[in-house]
């Protein structure tokens, strides 16, 4: 084994992933991979990795981890309050680790999930093409779980030296807004009345404490069917689809979703807000704005525009 790190505390929920192992719903694999894919290019971006390599993902509290051989490290998406070995770290900067050192994360100050991304990326046996952990089957990742006290991870051999970059703070600030979700309409929006769906963007939605990366839950107005004794025949659900059960609550599916489901989707959110998803804690508002399906295409080509700017990092 060539460079490590060794994991001192894993925080709440820290496991490996990156972008995500696309392409297998047909045979009831859901992609999983980071719940904030862009905060996790960004942060390969900034210690000269590709953008889909395997990093850490922290969820509402981070862990403590140590570099034996040092390493070039960058964060990425929420503000965890991390210092190396006392010296404060901010987000979207990269640093350099010397061998011996230890980078601490606490809380979040901000969203849900932190990455913490490593010249070289992290090595794990791939399963499916990916990296990624997929908690509830126990597969992929390290082990096909949670990081623990004492783990070792390998890293892989970096690109290049190091170089010391950070994130353009307007383009950081831009996508880490997540109190409005766009979405289109859903494949069974016509089973709602015109008032209920009215209803459905006009509410203000609180993510429940049951929320995970299967899942969240929204506690509010609740949303029921024009017919309630209309029932479906299960069918393949999407990423970002937002349910209708039987108690009204919505449910927005998300990276570690079932790839049926038999509960109606009154809209979906689009793309390009998905990251958006992945930073909404526990308590967090958010409300919903329908789009076309032509503006949600034209906003997701602007916003792989906007993450192609080469003024979008800075050394």
């Amino acid at each position: 084994m060539g460079r490590t790190i060794e994991v001192e505390a894993p925080g709440l929920l820290t496991t490996v992933q990156d972008l995500g192992r696309d392409g297998f719903g047909p045979i009831g694999v859901s992609p999983s991979g980071a719940a904030d894919p862009i905060a996790l290019r960004l942060g390969n971006r900034l210690v000269g990795n590709p953008e889909g390599a395997a990093g850490i993902e922290m969820t509402l509290v981070g862990g403590a981890f140590r570099f034996p051989d040092g390493a070039g490290v960058a964060l990425a998406g929420s503000d965890f309050s991390a210092a190396i070995d006392g010296t404060a770290l901010d987000p979207w900067t990269s640093v350099e680790a010397e061998p011996g050192q230890t980078l601490r994360l606490g809380a979040t100050r901000s969203g849900a999930r932190c990455y913490l991304c490593i010249g070289g990326g992290i090595v794990v046996p791939p399963f499916f093409e990916s990296a990624s952990t997929h908690l509830l089957s126990g597969l992929g990742g390290f082990e096909g779980r949670a990081l623990r006290k004492g783990d070792i991870l390998e890293i892989g051999a970096a690109n290049a030296p190091f170089r010391k970059r950070a994130v353009n703070p307007q383009f950081a600030s831009a996508i880490s807004s997540r109190g409005v979700l766009r979405v289109t309409p859903g494949p069974q929006e016509n089973w709602f009345s015109e008032t209920t769906r009215h209803a459905f963007y006009a509410a203000l939605y609180r993510v429940g404490e049951a929320s995970n990366r299967m899942g969240l839950r929204l506690e509010g107005t609740a949303i029921s069917q024009t017919e309630p004794t209309q029932h479906m025949i299960t069918e393949g659900v999407s990423l970002g689809a937002i349910q209708a059960p039987p108690s009204g609550l919505p449910i927005i599916l998300f990276v570690e979703q079932q790839t049926t489901g038999g509960y109606p989707v009154v809209a979906n959110v689009i793309s390009a807000d998905l990251h958006r998803i992945g930073q909404l804690r526990p308590r967090d508002e958010v409300r919903f704005e329908e789009v076309t399906f032509e503006a949600a295409r034209r906003v997701l080509i602007e916003q792989a525009e906007s993450l192609r700017f080469k003024e979008l990092i800075s050394e």
